[in-house]
C-alpha cells in the first residue's frame, strides 16, 4: 500500500496522532474500495473567513466519498494525501474513526464558542461507509449534550437513520438539515452521480425529515453545462415539478 508506507508515515506527526490501520469489506457494497482508519488530531475545521461561506466551521468524519460524483469540488483535496481525485477520490476512503470522542472533547473546551457546525461540506457524512463506521450518531449526541447547533447537507438516505437523534437534538438546539438534488433525470443521474441513492429517494427524505418537525431543504445544483442546463430540464428543477417526481 503505498499510500501508507510513503506518505501516512512520514505525515503522521502533521496530519493524523497514529499512522492508518487499512481495511477492505468483502460485501458487495464495498467492493473495489480500501478504508483507512485514521485518528485525526482535530475535528473541528476553522472555514477561512475569505471563503464567504454562511458558515464558520464543519465536521467532516470522512475524505474521499463513494458518491463518485463526477463534478465533485472535493476531489482535489484527495491530492493533499497523494492520493488521486479520480478514482482514488471514489474508492479509497479516510475514515476519522476517533470523530465523535475527539468531538466531545473539542466542545468542552473554554475556548469553544458554541459556533454553528456544517456537516456534508466537504464530503457527503452519510455516504456508505457511515453504515458500517456509524460514526454521525456519537457526533450528533455529542453536538446534543452540548446544546450545539448544527446542520447537515446530504445525498444519502442513510440519514433517516439517524431520525430519532436529529428530533432530540432539535430540542435543544437549532437542528437544519438540506439533501442535494440537482437534477430528477434518471439517465443523468446514473452517469454523473452513480453511487448515490435515487433523486426520488433523496426527495422522498426532505418530505419524512420536514414531516418530522426536522427542516429540510433541497439544494438544486449543480447545473451542468450541456447536461442538465436545457429550458425544459430547467423546468423540471422547480418546486412544484421536485413535489410531482416524488409522488409518482
Amino acid at each position: 500500500m503505498r499510500w501508507e508506507s510513503q506518505r501516512l508515515d512520514s505525515s503522521a506527526g502533521t496530519l493524523f496522532a497514529r499512522p492508518a490501520v487499512i481495511r477492505t469489506f468483502d460485501s458487495p457494497q464495498f467492493a473495489g474500495m480500501t478504508f483507512f482508519e485514521v485518528h485525526a488530531k482535530s475535528i473541528l475545521n476553522r472555514v477561512p473567513s475569505a471563503s464567504r461561506l454562511p458558515f464558520g466551521w464543519t465536521i467532516n468524519p470522512y475524505r474521499g466519498c463513494s458518491h463518485a460524483c463526477r463534478y465533485c469540488f472535493a476531489r482535489n483535496s484527495h491530492t493533499y494525501l497523494d492520493l488521486g481525485a479520480g478514482l482514488d477520490f471514489d474508492t479509497k476512503v479516510v475514515v476519522k474513526v476517533n470523530a465523535p470522542t475527539l468531538l466531545r472533547t473539542e466542545l468542552a473546551k473554554p475556548s469553544w464558542g458554541g459556533h454553528h457546525v456544517a456537516m456534508g461540506t466537504n464530503v457527503d457524512c452519510y455516504q456508505r461507509a457511515e453504515g458500517r463506521y456509524r460514526l454521525m450518531p456519537g457526533i450528533l449526541t455529542a453536538l446534543t449534550e452540548a446544546s450545539n447547533p448544527f446542520s447537515i447537507l446530504t445525498k444519502g438516505s442513510l440519514i433517516l437513520r439517524d431520525l430519532p437523534l436529529l428530533e432530540r437534538a432539535a430540542e435543544v438546539t437549532d437542528v437544519s438539515t438540506a439533501v442535494s438534488v440537482g437534477f430528477i433525470d434518471q439517465e443523468l443521474w446514473r452517469e454523473v452521480e452513480p453511487g448515490t441513492p435515487s433523486p426520488k429517494a433523496r426527495l422522498g427524505v426532505c418530505r419524512t425529515l420536514n414531516d418530522a418537525g426536522i427542516r429540510c431543504d433541497v439544494l438544486m445544483a449543480p447545473i451542468l453545462p450541456a447536461l442538465s442546463d436545457s429550458p425544459d430540464q430547467l423546468a423540471r428543477r422547480s418546486p412544484r415539478s421536485l413535489r410531482r417526481a416524488h409522488i409518482r
